[in-house]
């Protein structure tokens, strides 16, 4: 297995400015066109899952690591992808769930959740010890030692892990490490911000100091090999309906703090909704792993939207699916994954569940009535013949595609085609010599 992450660390000390995305969704139609997408290139491909979307109780997906791993490979062996072409990484991986919990069993759960993460073949691992446990004090924040302590504690876990793999196979590549966690938590931050305050340096020289410190303590002499990635806040954001873009001039300082440690870059959260030369300057920055989550299914639901509204053009009122009322629908009967995000009016609530970026839809597309709707929309229009006037009028971008003959008029095509317009953005700003075919700036 080619080891992705570290040849992208040589390149970068070759002076090669490339980066990778990381696509952080659980969303069946967006892994598929990732997927597609990466086949017409030959990449590789850096897919994640959360703490919360994935751990040892199955998360709010359902899955523990290795079901994820199956869920993924599954995909892959659908759309002809190679597997050995996939990079699966755990993001957040610490306490996060556990919270609530004393720092005994919160850690002893944090261990077991890397354990499994390693176990079931993921390769990148964001350590995220930051958040207090039950048992910490309530004033003031966590200090950075006791964030590094426990960091290094899961670190160790991981190596732990990696060395029953070794058993079996002695080639077994080891993870690479991500620390560091100045960023929301995971799903978004749950109220609206007027601002964005970039890491200073100092805070990203003292999360590195701290973690050589306990490492150090504990004896472990190799750790930095093996660490890439500090998860900084380099100004980007994104709310309901705004986005924080990128300020190369705000994060100058706080990039030049790299130069001071030749192996590791900056690991970006949120950059979704970026347009394709600020996300490229973020990489050139040192910002080389560009996260992104919610805009993968928010374009997906935007091609969901847009089919939706074909398919009232093209089909009997009696017989359409409807996506875009039984979405409301679900939302409105299940609120539990959008009533602490959304905020306002009721009519500023009923906008935000339909269009926020922060995308809380995606939450419901595994519904058992939002499936049925999605499957019912996709053979609505494929057993009639989309007019291509009326698709230039809907979805204009897909129409290029078509109109080239890159793309076929085929519904659930259509739909993932959405999702790789955003695709494109983070191939443009990682990969050299790519053109993005956005008919749209962004």
């Amino acid at each position: 297995m080619k080891d992705v992450l570290r040849d992208m660390i040589a390149k970068r000390k070759a002076g090669i400015r490339c980066g990778i995305p990381s696509y952080c969704t659980a969303n069946r139609l967006a892994i598929e066109a990732i997927l597609e997408q990466a086949k017409r290139f030959d990449d590789y491909i850096l897919i994640e899952a959360t703490a919360n979307q994935v751990n040892q109780t199955g998360g709010y997906t359902g899955m523990k690591p290795a079901d994820f791993t199956k869920f993924v490979y599954e995909i892959a062996d659908k759309v002809g992808f190679p597997k050995e072409q996939i990079v699966l990484g755990g993001d957040h991986l610490g306490p996060l769930t556990w919270a609530d919990l004393a720092e005994e069993e919160a850690m002893a759960n944090s261990i077991e959740l890397v354990k499994q993460f390693v176990l079931a073949g993921f390769k990148k691992i964001h350590l995220d010890t930051s958040m207090k446990l039950a048992s910490d004090p309530s004033d003031g924040r966590l200090s950075d030692q006791v964030i590094a302590k426990r960091g290094v504690i899961l670190y160790q876990a991981c190596e732990e892990a990696l060395q029953e793999l070794r058993k079996k196979n002695p080639d077994e590549v080891r993870p690479v490490f991500i620390i560091g966690s100045e960023v929301p938590i995971p799903g978004g931050a749950q109220e609206e911000e007027d601002s964005i305050a970039v890491t200073r340096p100092e805070a990203f020289e003292r999360t590195v100091k701290v973690y050589e410190e306990e490492f150090a303590r504990q004896g472990i002499q190799d750790a930095f090999e093996n660490i890439i990635g500090v998860v900084v806040q380099p100004g980007v954001e994104f709310g309901d309906a705004d986005v924080f873009r990128y300020d190369h001039a705000e994060a100058r300082e706080l990039c030049g703090a790299l130069k001071n440690h030749e192996g590791i870059v900056f690991e970006g959260h949120s950059t979704d909704y970026q347009t394709p030369d600020s996300l490229k300057q973020m990489v050139e920055d040192g910002i080389a792993i560009l996260k992104v989550g919610p805009a993968l299914t928010y374009g997906l639901r935007e091609g969901l939207f847009a089919l939706s509204l074909i398919e009232k053009e093209l089909i009997p009122e009696e017989k359409r699916a409807n996506f875009i009322d039984i979405m409301e629908d679900v939302m409105m009967e299940e609120p539990g994954n959008w009533k602490k995000h959304y905020h306002g009016t009721d009519e500023e609530k009923r906008q935000a569940r339909k269009y926020s970026f922060s995308d809380r839809c995606r939450y419901y597309m595994t519904h058992e009535k939002v499936e049925s709707a999605i499957g019912k929309l996709f053979r609505n229009l494929d057993a009639v013949k989309i007019p291509m006037n009326m698709l230039h009028q809907y979805m204009p971008q897909q129409y290029s595609k078509v109109l080239a003959g890159g793309l076929k008029k085929k519904a659930s095509a259509l739909a993932k085609d959405c999702v790789v317009t955003f695709v494109e953005d983070y191939n443009y700003a990682t990969k050299h010599n790519y053109m993005i075919s956005n008919v749209f700036a962004r």
